[in-house]
């Protein structure tokens, strides 16, 4: 049965509904399957004994999804080695990938949801009316424990990215 939320978040005012639980602080991280293109595919497994930040995007051909991404695009390279920064959107990886060609973000691992969009339904995420991915931001442990979380409140505001650099810098 699907766990559906309402109430708990709007797209430009308008009510939506959210499929899935929600993840809190001290949660391990449910696993996920994600395309990096349409023939390769990673897992949480992929990532294993690195801190992950996962910044997730309803579409990144929108302003505050690129602004987003090329945000944390520039973050990737001043965390080092041990923090892996993934892009979760639904966005087919045709257009994740010829998005950032033409942005020249090469410091995110672009992670599609776009098949089954089990990723978004575990993470409690899947916008029922429109089948993207609400955007939120997910601090993990090496171990994979969820140790910061930021659901959005409005699909359209930017997160608190200050707050989720200082997650990652404090596992580091």
């Amino acid at each position: 049965m699907t766990v559906e939320r309402t109430g708990v978040a709007t797209f430009k005012g308008n009510p939506i509904t959210l499929l899935g639980p929600e993840l809190h602080v001290g949660d391990q991280a449910p696993d996920f399957t994600l395309h990096k293109n349409l023939l390769e595919t990673a897992s949480l497994n992929d990532f294993a004994g690195k801190i992950k930040l996962i910044s997730v995007v309803p579409s990144i051909d929108t302003g505050v999804c690129d602004m987003q991404t090329r945000r944390f695009n520039e973050e990737a390279s001043k965390l080092g080695e041990q923090v892996a920064v993934l892009t979760v959107s639904a966005d087919l990886p045709f257009a994740q990938a010829r998005w950032c060609g033409a942005a020249g973000v090469d410091q995110v691992v672009m992670l599609s949801d776009y098949k089954n969009n089990t990723f978004g339904q575990a993470y409690g995420l899947l916008i029922k009316e429109f089948q993207l991915d609400m955007r939120a931001i997910f601090v993990l442990d090496a171990d994979n424990k969820i140790t910061y979380v930021e659901y959005l409140k409005e699909m359209a505001e930017h997160p608190n990215y200050d707050a989720a650099i200082e997650a990652v810098k404090a596992l580091v």
